[in-house]
């Protein structure tokens, strides 16, 4: 079951994201909005968005080490676009160090640092959290599904 994480959810998805080494540091501040997808009672993926006016960020998709490659990924991605979409954000901006090909068969493409909003660029993720080897990607949202 895919839904907005609560307050309570965010030590469980603090744990995932430190078992697959994502930054967490900045979490309190910044308060990504995460959704987490639940199989019997567990949290087993989630990802968050972080908005910037219409921008936003598309934060720490991760999903537990036991459940991968069954599509979970996937699913809180498309979750986290529809949130999007509803929010009218018009375009979703990453960092990742590991996943470019996964986010480039969602639709994403690469793009320089440069050419992201200031505002994103400003943010602790951009700033500090992910180094300057990260994949810059950004995928421009549709009106429709």
């Amino acid at each position: 079951m895919l839904r907005v994480a609560a307050e309570a959810d965010l030590p469980a998805v603090r744990r995932l994201l430190e078992q697959a080494g994502l930054p967490t540091s900045d979490l309190t501040a910044t308060k990504p909005q995460f959704t987490v997808l639940c199989d019997d009672g567990r949290i087993v993926a989630a990802g968050a968005l972080e908005p910037f006016g219409s921008a936003a960020l598309v934060r720490s998709i991760v999903v537990a080490g036991d459940r991968r490659g069954a599509g979970l990924g996937r699913m809180v991605l498309r979750e986290l676009e529809r949130v999007a979409r509803a929010a009218r954000i018009r375009s979703l901006i990453l960092l990742t160090q590991t996943a470019a090909e996964f986010f480039v068969h969602h639709g994403y493409r690469v793009i320089e640092r440069a050419d992201v909003p200031q505002d994103v660029q400003a943010s602790t993720e951009f700033r500090s959290l992910c180094p300057a080897s990260a994949t810059c990607m950004m995928k421009v949202l549709s009106n429709s599904r």
